[in-house]
């Protein structure tokens, strides 16, 4: 097992998991949006869980390692969770010049909207979507 690996099973495993536990995803509020200050870094993360995997990535990092961690795997990770969670995300550092500044607040916009995507709409009655199915 090597880094790459590492991380993409662990983005499918998220997916996957996000999936099962989203069950039928009636009532849900669907979309979910944050930014996430980190120091100097801004990260956006936009979520649609349409049960249409696409992933838009922008993560304009000029250096390849974070320690001892290749940058490269962030992309993979947000591919494997959103092909394996059949979902779409938005993913975008606005600007930032610390790549651990911005990796990080990354993550935390990736939570955050997913927090509000998963949550309960009261006001959602069966599935959020005209088609009737996601």
């Amino acid at each position: 097992m090597d880094d790459h690996h590492t991380a993409e099973d662990i983005g499918i495993c998220l997916g996957q998991a996000l999936q099962q536990a989203l069950g039928g995803k009636e009532g849900i509020a669907r979309y979910g949006s944050a930014f996430v200050p980190m120091d100097e870094s801004l990260a956006s993360v936009h979520v649609d869980l349409s049960g249409r995997p696409c992933l838009v990535f922008d993560l304009p990092l000029r250096r390849r390692k974070i320690g001892d961690f290749d940058t490269e795997l962030v992309r993979e990770f947000f591919r494997a969770m959103v092909n394996n969670a059949a979902v779409t995300i938005h993913a975008k550092v606005v600007y930032g010049s610390n790549a651990h500044h911005m990796v990080e607040s990354l993550f935390k916009a990736l939570g955050r909207a997913l927090r509000q995507a998963v949550s309960r709409d009261e006001k959602m009655k069966g599935i959020p979507s005209t088609k009737g199915k996601l």
